[in-house]
């Protein structure tokens, strides 16, 4: 049975393609930061997004995800593909996730519609040994920080070769379903985790969802795309060549930044 509902139009006027363009002068820091390792002396607790961010954005994981999510609209309400697609995009961007939408407009069991959009074929992921090794060695604390399931969070990173990596994953249904960038979110994450922002760096695909930390006073780090590299993230989460003041550092190789963070910590516990 079908549920009854008033189809909204979506708009192309998306808040985050409009992100108050940074000046050169900021460019210019985050091209700076790659000299500035040591900015990581006093990290304690690295945080880490999964999706998008433990894993390139070309993949095709995150529209396998995406595709499960309108098959979902659509054996909910009726609608074909396309009407399915708009609706699921609106409730994306008005409330942060398709979840929360249909939770708050509909009364959607989350936990009916989290095991739908996360049974996908995960034989695409192959393991990155270069970046569990960099995990691994980092002193302190890691944490995986999604707007996704947990389990969701742990089979994704057993198929990247990360599993028992993390010390916690702190995931959607931790948050009573408020996702990222929802300052209530964050809260909950520091509040659960005993997280000290000051000794704390997240690792994020998005650039809104990394405001808050930096205004909490957390190390911020995007994680973006290579040059030339297929991103299958919606347009207007795609950041233009302006970074946004809130920030640090911008990285196209993960494993490869972590590497060198990791040396550095070593110079630095030596010295």
């Amino acid at each position: 049975m079908t549920k009854a509902l008033a189809f909204p139009v979506p708009t192309a006027d998306f808040p985050e393609a409009r992100d108050a363009a940074a000046p050169e002068a900021e460019n210019k820091r985050v091209r700076d930061a790659s000299s500035r390792i040591d900015t990581f002396a006093r990290i304690d607790t690295w945080v880490f997004d999964l999706d998008n961010t433990l894993y390139p954005p070309g993949c095709d994981l995150w529209p396998r995800i995406d595709a499960r999510i309108t098959l979902f609209m659509g054996q909910l309400f009726g609608l074909d593909g396309m009407s399915s697609r708009a609706l699921q995009k609106y409730y994306y961007q008005r409330y942060g996730t398709t979840l929360r939408g249909l939770m708050e407009e509909y009364g959607v069991s989350a936990e009916e519609f989290l095991r739908f959009a996360h049974d996908i074929d995960r034989s695409s992921l192959v393991p990155n040994p270069l970046l569990a090794a960099a995990i691994s060695s980092l002193p302190g604390r890691k944490l995986v920080f999604t707007n996704g399931s947990r389990d969701h969070a742990e089979l994704t990173a057993a198929a990247l070769g990360l599993g028992g990596l993390f010390d916690a994953i702190f995931d959607i249904a931790e948050a009573g379903f408020v996702p990222k960038p929802a300052a209530e979110n964050y809260a909950r994450f520091f509040d659960k985790h005993e997280v000290d922002p000051a000794r704390s760096v997240m690792f994020e695909d998005l650039a809104r969802n990394l405001v808050i930390p930096h205004e909490r006073g957390m190390t911020t780090v995007l994680v973006a795309p290579k040059p030339g590299q297929a991103d299958h993230r919606e347009p207007f989460e795609r950041m233009s060549e302006l970074v946004p003041p809130h920030i640090d550092f911008v990285v196209t190789e993960l494993e490869a930044f972590l590497v060198e963070v990791g040396a550095a910590r070593t110079r630095a516990d030596g010295a």
